[in-house]
């Protein structure tokens, strides 16, 4: 469900998904998006997005540049992220299927990473905290009000995120690992 909305503290954008199968999945929360935001904006073609592709720090959004989210899609986000004083920039993608498949950001500067993550100039400014590349996929975890989702069966993932004084919830993840789902697709954080 993360891939067609992006929730912010001032509108909520719909995407215009990148993979042509998940274009429809737009309308079918449209209703329920306009339950919860008076300011709702969309992305249109010839621009594509995915939130996925899109890490919120602050007011400010990292957006992937990849295979589902296209420099026309990335332009009109950041576009109607400004006219609500927020910021957008750019991060190109060459290993992941989106941004947020090899990252997390656990508030108070912390960054969980992996892969080509580990190296790109826009996040040597966070605390990186790097995940073991045999535990790729619990780059994918999710802060939330002091608690860090991680998927189930990372142990190394785990216990450097408890050093990094984090609460630790493991969460079974496993059937939608088996579809390249991450924890962060389940949901629309707002």
């Amino acid at each position: 469900v993360e891939d067609v909305a992006l929730m912010t503290p001032h509108c909520a954008i719909l995407t215009n998904p990148g993979a042509p199968s998940r274009r429809g999945e737009v309308e079918h929360i449209e209703a329920s998006v306009h339950n919860y935001y008076d300011n709702v904006e969309r992305i249109n073609s010839p621009g594509l997005t995915e939130a996925g592709d899109i890490m919120m720090v602050g007011d400010h959004y990292y957006i992937g540049l990849s295979e589902r989210t296209n420099q026309a899609g990335a332009d009109q986000m950041i576009k109607i992220l400004e006219k609500y004083d927020m910021s957008g920039s750019v991060v190109t993608l060459m290993e992941v299927l989106h941004l947020k498949t090899g990252l997390g950001y656990l508030e108070n500067n912390n960054l969980l990473a992996c892969g080509e993550f580990l190296t790109k100039p826009e996040f040597q400014k966070f605390n990186i905290i790097e995940i073991d590349q045999t535990e790729s996929y619990s780059a994918n975890s999710v802060w939330i009000n002091g608690t860090v989702l991680v998927p189930k069966g990372f142990p190394g993932t785990v216990e450097i995120i408890k050093q990094a004084g984090y609460t630790v919830r493991e969460v079974d993840v496993s059937e939608y690992q088996k579809i390249d789902g991450g924890l962060s697709c389940l949901s629309l954080r707002f």
